[in-house]
């Protein structure tokens, strides 16, 4: 029995570790570069629309 609950809390442990590596996987290689794209385009907007003020001001 204390082998079993050894490998069964092993199991738990490494099922969990392995769960969140791919988690953070999966959000450095899909989310982190669409928030990224999103923060880049949000600069060029704000930067579009000062250049417009500025044109339209005198």
């Amino acid at each position: 029995m204390k082998h079993f609950t050894k490998g069964f809390l092993f199991g738990v442990v490494a099922t969990a570790s392995a769960v969140a590596g791919a988690v953070f996987s999966f959000k450095k290689k899909v989310v982190q570069p669409i928030e990224d794209q999103e923060a880049r385009f949000e600069e060029n907007r704000k930067k579009a629309n000062r250049k417009s003020h500025a044109a339209h001001h005198g």
